[in-house]
């Protein structure tokens, strides 16, 4: 009738009735349980007498084990019946087969029986319980697939238990395979426990006894497993071990050994007989030289075993004279130690400066090949420079930097085919010798702070200020003076050990400049990006320059939207509402019905990305943006707000004194302790004309420095040194004409200083570019003034 199914149906009442009549047979009334069970949902009606008599006592045991097993077939319907059947199974008053059934069906329901499987190991571990009762259990464990996978370790100490019977241990190892893929150190647990090549167990057949050997195992496996089929190959020897052996088949044994030597090193039975094949396998084979390796590690795990002997006699012959195995022991001794130093080297850097980049050492310990392998071989490279790292960008500022704040669509004019792309795809990478060209603000800056953050390789920043020296000389400023093995530096650029940026040409002197081109020209083999604002002068002539562009009408839109997400929380204009005040305010000011003169100044102004961030910042909160006065604007917007908060009027005079200061001596970070409230103002979300970085010092003390957050916002608090009718302003004018690090001031002045004073100074600097050759200042300052 359970064969039937479906067609059997209408006769589950009767099955019923058979179940429930005390005076039936106990052996056809348990059939009756396990039927009903078969016959499924059709039957669920029945399952609440099923689980009666399963907890009555005065029913024979063999019916309530028979009831137990069919609550579990009926699965999620008896769901609900879990918690009784674990009951009878911890009841250690039970029959020992009802309980043993009981473990048969929890297994059943799987992942909602999951909480009793300790109950279940509890019930195997009894010693008072029939062998074949606990055989009959220990199945029902794999049945909890993943969910019984954090118990294989209890699984594994209870097939170690040799007072166990060998059929319950195996059936155990079977459990585990249906659990989970096992990893190699449990596999040699049960090789080593519950693995007897002589136990009827393994033996399903005695007609075929390999075959059904084979089949145990690989089901146990969950699937097929070569490399422990190679493992019962030699260790349980299921079948004939070949007189000899391809070089592939025992090049994969030996590797195999070699992962189980570890994990069964606590196995005594398994690790003696694991040595014996090693042997065994040592002698099979016709090995190769670049075997020699896997064999000596082989002989070093096997002394102290009889077979170490044997191993060492294939080793030698393969060596073929003895004086060569010595040399070679020499050269991995030699490079060992080489390799130790330069992978321990970033934890010492003081120690192994010794050895590294100084060159007698080098030369003399390394014996030549040394210094060869860590000028080209890529990873050496890099190990030497990784000490560095942090203080090689340290001038980039990467803390501060952030992804969403850099404008991806800034395009640039490519060298030789003139085509204009975008900069992220023309330029990937440093690669080669480049030159990035643009006026100030386009983002030149902002683009290389974005390739040093994705670089996988190793990169210097270099401030171009920083180079008076020579560009080597700065280098070694960041090499903390334990790289001054000059020579060996310059090979290390040569052969692209490390990336080179030098940041800022315009803002340096022309013999600074010519320092930089002749080490440019010097190591045209390295990689190096330099950026510029338009100047004159003559660049490297192994560089190409990449030309900047500035944003097209197009991308302006898109850069203000692009810049919502760096908007202050607390914006009064967010949303659909500030994209529409983008829209409104460039209508605006690019209406047709202005100057031409006005209207070029406008687009000009802004397709400057710095520039556009400032107005951005502004329109956010609901200020309308004076293009030809947007620092002075934002400047105005602060110190309102600094005079609400602090009570007191912003020291402009004071604090643009100290900028002077800072930019005379070539410092970046603020003077903090003296102005520490200017720079908090000046960080606040609404204008972020700084930006800090905050770090422990050796003490575990908090620091924090603020540093501009562009050349732009500096030249603003620079230039009020230089306006106003005072005998000092009107110094400053002509004794920093020449100098490039106050450009950007001369530029300001154009619009701010008063127009007859602008007119004196436009004079003053045509006549200053007429003696030197050098109007990129000049040339400027008269566009900028035309608009006026």
């Amino acid at each position: 009738l359970s064969n039937l199914g479906q067609a059997a149906a209408q006769y589950i009442p009767d099955i019923a009735k058979i179940l429930k009549d005390e005076k039936v047979d106990f052996r056809v009334r348990g059939s009756a349980a396990v039927v009903l069970s078969n016959l499924g949902q059709a039957a669920a009606q029945y399952i609440p007498d099923i689980a009666k008599i399963l907890k009555d006592e005065k029913v024979d045991n063999y019916v309530r084990g028979r009831a137990a097993v069919a609550l579990g077939n009926f699965g999620q319907a008896a769901a609900q019946y879990i918690p009784d059947i674990a009951k009878i199974l911890k009841d250690e008053k039970v029959d020992s087969n009802v309980r043993g059934s009981a473990a048969v069906a929890l297994g059943y329901f799987e992942q909602a029986a999951a909480q009793y499987i300790p109950d279940i190991l509890k019930f195997l571990k009894d010693e008072k319980v029939d062998s074949n009762v606990r055989s009959s259990a220990v199945d029902t464990l794999g049945n909890f697939g993943q969910a019984a996978a954090q118990y294989i370790p209890d699984i594994l100490k209870f097939l170690k238990d040799e007072k166990v019977d060998n059929y319950v241990r195996g059936g155990a190892a079977v459990a585990l395979g249906k659990i989970r893929q096992l990893k190699l150190e449990e596999v040699v647990v049960i090789l080593n426990y519950a693995y007897e090549p002589n136990q009827q167990f393994f033996s399903f057949s005695t007609e075929n006894n390999n075959f059904e050997f084979w089949r145990f195992w690989t089901y146990f496996l969950g699937g097929s497993s070569e490399e422990v089929k190679t493992l019962l190959r030699w260790l349980g020897r299921p079948q004939a071990i070949p007189d000899k052996l391809t070089h592939d088949e025992g090049v994969k044994t030996l590797e195999l050994f070699l992962k189980a030597w570890e994990p069964s090193r606590d196995l005594a039975r398994l690790h003696e007989d694991l040595a014996k094949e090693i042997a065994v396998v040592a002698r099979k084979v016709s090995w190769h030289p670049g075997d020699i390796v896997i064999l000596e590690k082989h002989y070093n795990n096997l002394k102290g075993f009889n077979e170490a002997d044997s191993l060492q006699s294939v080793i030698v012959n393969l060596k073929g004279w003895q004086w060569f195995f010595n040399a070679r022991t020499t050269i991995l001794i030699h490079a060992a130690f080489w390799l130790a130093l330069i992978f321990a080297y970033p934890k010492f850097p003081q120690v192994q400066a010794i050895f590294f980049w100084n060159p007698w050492v080098r030369r003399i310990l390394g014996v030549g090949y040394v210094g060869f392998l860590l000028t080209w071989v890529p990873p050496f490279r890099r190990k030497l420079f990784e000490p560095f790292k942090p203080s090689l960008l340290a001038d980039a500022g990467l803390d501060n930097f952030y992804e969403q704040s850099y404008f991806p669509e800034s395009k640039v004019k490519v060298p030789t085919s003139g085509d204009i792309l975008p900069i992220t795809p023309a330029l990937p990478s440093i690669q080669g010798q480049i030159i990035l060209e643009g006026d100030s603000g386009l983002g030149k800056s902002m683009f290389l702070r974005h390739l040093l953050k994705n670089s996988q390789r190793i990169v210097v920043y270099l401030p171009a200020q920083k180079c008076h020296k020579g560009v080597i000389e700065a280098i070694q400023d960041k090499l903390h003076g334990q790289a001054q093995d000059a020579g060996f530096l310059k090979n290390l650029i040569y052969s692209g050990a490390i990336d080179i940026c030098i940041d800022g040409l315009n803002e340096v002197t022309a013999e600074t400049r010519a320092k930089i081109c002749q080490f440019v020209e010097s190591y045209f083999r390295g990689n190096i990006i330099m950026t510029t604002q338009p100047l004159e002068w003559t660049p490297p002539s192994t560089a190409k320059t990449y030309y900047l562009q500035p944003l097209e009408q197009q991308q302006i839109q898109e850069f203000l939207i692009s810049r919502q997400p760096r908007l202050p929380k607390d914006a009064k204009i967010q949303g659909a509402d500030y994209a529409q005040a983008c829209t409104n305010y460039l209508t605006e000011v690019l209406k047709e019905q202005q100057a031409k003169e006005e209207l070029d100044a406008v687009r000009r102004i802004l397709s400057n990305p710095m520039d556009l961030t400032v107005v951005a910042l502004m329109l956010s909160q609901g200020k309308q943006p004076n293009l030809f006065r947007l620092q002075e604007q934002q400047y105005n917007l602060m110190a309102a707000e600094y005079q609400q908060e602090w009570k007191q009027e912003f020291p402009l005079k004071r604090f643009s004194a100290a900028v002077y200061q800072m930019r005379l001596e070539d410092k970046q970070a603020l003077p903090g302790d003296e102005f520490h409230q200017v720079a908090m103002s000046l960080e606040d979300e609404k204008y972020k004309m700084v930006v800090s970085r905050q770090w422990q010092d050796e003490k575990g003390e908090a620091k924090k420095e603020w540093y501009f957050r562009h050349d732009k916002i500096m030249d603003f608090f620079l230039v009020q040194n230089f306006l106003g009718e005072t005998d000092a302003a009107e110094g400053l004018l002509v004794d920093r004409m020449g100098d490039p690090r106050f450009r950007g001031v001369y530029f300001l002045l154009a619009t701010l200083l008063p127009l007859d004073a602008a007119k004196e100074l436009r004079e003053d600097l045509i006549q200053y570019a007429a003696d030197t050759k050098d109007n990129t200042v000049s040339n400027t300052f008269v566009q900028l003034l035309r608009t006026r």
